[in-house]
């Protein structure tokens, strides 16, 4: 099926050979490993890290929307729409404001009432690919909660970096991971912890609750920059 004219980026041509170096296959589970910790840093069911391609969008990523195909048709995915912006792309509620680029009929049968997608976003500025997070129930996305999105979608593009440097080298992978899936696995486990003492609060404005919510706020910042710099170091490992 041939994408609509309306979903194609005005670079869109430079958009797809850029994306050509990232369409590397294989097993990716850090990928589902990061969209975990995403999902509950923003304290949603469902994060993907997605590319798009010519026809499709591939999810590399995939956390809480198993249920669909590895890839979907491009006239079927929010992260279609992502892509065409430098910016976050937020619907706060499809239900009563629906995304009329795609088929909002494909996105109401898997029950979808809030995406925020943030563009994947090469160093020449191509959009290949989105980080989103997804809810079932409307909901709102506070101004740090946007940069927040913007940081994790930059540790996500470095992640695919790293994927394709990988691809041409015979290094160890699992030995540059190592040290990624430890701060990640470090951090959800903390927010668990957070999560879990918080729901011991009568209400979410208690002195302790306020607590808890900015040691939530305070881990995220911190997961983003070690993960930005951890990954940075692992490609400049390969180059030497």
């Amino acid at each position: 099926m041939m994408t609509s004219s309306h979903l194609l980026a005005p670079n869109e041509t430079q958009r797809l050979a850029a994306l050509q170096a990232y369409r590397v296959t294989g097993d990716a589970p850090f990928f589902d490993e990061f969209v975990r910790l995403t999902g509950k840093l923003f304290q949603v069911p469902i994060a993907l890290v997605s590319l798009v391609e010519a026809d499709t969008v591939w999810f590399r990523g995939n956390v809480g929307l198993e249920e669909v195909p590895e890839r979907v048709p491009r006239g079927e995915s929010l992260c279609s729409v992502a892509v065409l912006s430098d910016e976050a792309t937020v619907f706060e509620d499809l239900v009563n404001k629906p995304c009329t680029l795609i088929n909002a009929t494909a996105v109401g049968e898997l029950g979808l009432r809030f995406y925020a997608g943030s563009p994947l976003q090469t160093a020449t500025g191509e959009s290949v690919g989105t980080l989103c997070v997804i809810d079932r129930k409307p909901r709102l996305l506070a101004t740090e909660e946007v940069a927040l999105l913007r940081e994790l979608a930059d540790v996500a593009m470095l992640l695919l970096d790293l994927q394709a440097v990988l691809a041409t080298t015979s290094a160890p992978a699992l030995a540059l991971w190592a040290d990624i899936y430890a701060a990640i696995g470090s951090s959800i486990s903390r927010l668990d912890t957070l999560a879990e003492l918080l729901q011991w609060e009568d209400t979410p404005d208690t002195p302790a609750a306020l607590a808890y919510q900015v040691s939530q706020r305070e881990e995220a910042a911190v997961v983003a920059k070690t993960l930005q710099r951890q990954i940075k170091a692992a490609i400049q490992q390969l180059k030497l």
